[in-house]
């Protein structure tokens, strides 16, 4: 527990953009001018706490922001951040503009840097979780992924349109290095014969025998989602030149989707839950709470020690994988 008021309180935004970061930010800036405190808005994360680019934010700065993706105030990687002195060049420079107190947006790196930066300072932090991997341990879903979800679909739709015209097989690619969240929700929603994710090993012979299955069973086209972190391959490419060298009745094709999954207009659900988090995190530093990320479980608001929710796995659905075997047949 904190024992000092807060007066002011810094938003940044660190790590990978995602859509519904600005939606936060929006909700951050309006919940602290709703209790009558400051808000200031930190420029490039924690390089921008460093070097002290910091703006007066209130509610009029954040109009018409709530729809758009990325994030207003930039992001950063910050390796100086990193080092004890960085932190102290950042420390000094919140004490300098009266900022009591921090809310950060972005992934479990942005997380440590914050939970180290409580710990060396006493100086009060929340988290909210952008990152579109929904990678995060305390949460259902982080800020953006829902977005991103319904992106990756968008594109598997279309790339479907094309399989089929030419009795193709198409390999998705999509962003998730060590969570297969996106690759099984959306393989199962755009209806893909298969799906490769970090969490499972498939293996070689098993994708050859899956794809020999669905020719047998009169398929003329079929969409295998592999995430970026999958294991099966070194990568995707040398995935195709494999299946091609010992199916050659298959013609190959690869679509690696990259950024374009991380912008965008984010969804509904992205811009409520942004709204919800926001709230909760300023609301909660204003109880004297500290050192927390603000998630969603079971449509509830919910606060997870910063320390657990980096530790803590994000378990992939078993459920949902029994679901895409299913749907395969």
């Amino acid at each position: 527990m904190m024992s000092k008021t807060i007066k002011k309180v810094g938003v940044l935004t660190s790590g990978g953009d995602s859509p519904g970061m600005n939606a936060a930010i929006r909700s951050v800036v309006r919940t602290c001018a709703y209790h009558n405190i400051e808000c200031a808005g930190i420029y490039r994360g924690y390089q921008g706490m460093i070097e002290g680019d910091f703006i007066p934010m209130g509610p009029r700065t954040v109009h018409n922001i709530i729809n758009k993706g990325g994030t207003i105030l930039k992001s950063a990687r910050s390796k100086e951040f990193m080092t004890v002195e960085g932190r102290k060049k950042a420390h000094d420079q919140l004490v300098n503009a009266g900022i009591d107190a921090l809310v950060v947006i972005g992934g479990d790196g942005s997380f440590t840097g914050a939970e180290i930066f409580n710990k060396e300072f006493n100086f009060p932090v929340m988290g909210i979780p952008g990152t579109i991997d929904n990678d995060i341990f305390g949460t259902s879903h982080t800020l953006g992924y829902d977005t991103a979800l319904n992106t990756v679909v968008e594109c598997i739709d279309k790339i479907r349109d094309t399989a089929s015209s030419h009795n193709r097989l198409f390999f998705v690619e999509v962003m998730g290095r060590d969570a297969g969240h996106i690759a099984l929700n959306a393989g199962i929603g755009g209806g893909a014969e298969e799906v490769l994710i970090p969490e499972e090993e498939l293996g070689l012979e098993r994708l050859l025998e899956s794809l020999k299955k669905s020719k047998a069973a009169g398929k003329s086209s079929s969409i295998v989602v592999i995430a970026e972190g999958d294991k099966i391959g070194k990568n995707v490419f040398e995935l195709k030149d494999y299946v091609e060298a010992n199916l050659p009745e298959y013609e190959i094709r690869v679509s690696v989707l990259g950024h374009m999954q991380r912008g965008g207009a984010p969804s509904c659900f992205d811009r409520v839950l942004a709204s919800r988090l926001g709230v909760k995190a300023v609301e909660s530093l204003l109880e004297g709470k500290s050192n927390f990320m603000v998630g969603m479980l079971s449509d509830k608001v919910t606060l997870t020690p910063l320390l657990q929710a980096i530790k803590g796995e994000s378990v992939i659905d078993r459920e949902l994988l029994r679901v895409s075997e299913i749907m395969s047949v």
